[in-house]
């Protein structure tokens, strides 16, 4: 009986690999849906879209000029959102300086930088463990930025309360476990990993296209149902 339980698995795999289209992505395959939905922030026909990532990630670093190109390419289709997995618990620093830019409203236009500024400093120590004194000195080093307001709003009370909200939000409410993820509409989610796991791709490039667009095809799907 397990063996023959084994070739039916085994023979379901490849038949998945076969008919596996980043067009048209499959439930269970390119993508999974939440048990429990959770509230979208939308206006109109937009589609609400978050990444959930890491500064120290680094296939999310090598997947966010893939993702800033077919951002701007969604436009008005959609509102973009990310949020920083807490790596470290509640007391997370890369987590705690996401969270500090967001409410700074500087969180994009430093992202690109506070992950090459990251990356650097993992690929130096070989650990993806960043103390909060390394990733202060990566917030002070930014171009432009006001030391004085980044500390007042880093010890601001709004964000130490989002900081210790987040490991619930992350593992509880969008069950959320690996990093890149992205979630469409509170409900649909998807990873290169997931991806890659159908379609067998193991080219990145070319993984992180399939993965745009499979996202393309869950915003059609959330659109038409608006």
């Amino acid at each position: 009986m397990l063996s023959l339980r084994f070739a039916i698995v085994t023979s379901s795999l490849v038949v998945t690999t076969a008919f596996a289209s980043p067009n048209d992505p499959k439930q269970g395959a390119e993508y999974t849906v939440l048990s429990v939905s959770q509230p979208s922030q939308t206006v109109g026909r937009k589609v609400e879209v978050i990444e959930f990532f890491m500064y120290h990630c680094p296939f999310c670093h090598a997947l966010e000029p893939v993702l800033e190109q077919w951002v701007k390419k969604e436009g008005d289709n959609i509102i973009f959102k990310r949020i920083h997995i807490p790596y470290q618990g509640p007391s997370d620093p890369e987590a705690h300086l996401f969270l500090t830019l967001q409410a700074m409203g500087k969180s994009e236009a430093y992202q690109s930088a506070v992950l090459d500024a990251v990356g650097d400093i993992v690929r130096r120590k070989r650990s993806e463990t960043l103390t909060e004194q390394e990733i202060l000195d990566v917030a002070h080093k930014l171009p432009g930025i006001d030391k004085a307001k980044f500390t007042d709003t880093w010890n601001s009370f709004g964000v130490k309360t989002m900081l210790n909200r987040l490991p619930d939000v992350v593992s509880k409410d969008y069950k959320v476990n690996s990093t890149p993820t992205i979630v469409v509409d509170g409900k649909y989610v998807t990873s290169p990993g997931q991806v890659s796991e159908t379609t067998r791709t193991r080219d990145q490039r070319q993984l992180f296209q399939e993965t745009m667009q499979v996202l393309d095809a869950l915003i059609t799907k959330v659109q038409k149902s608006k």
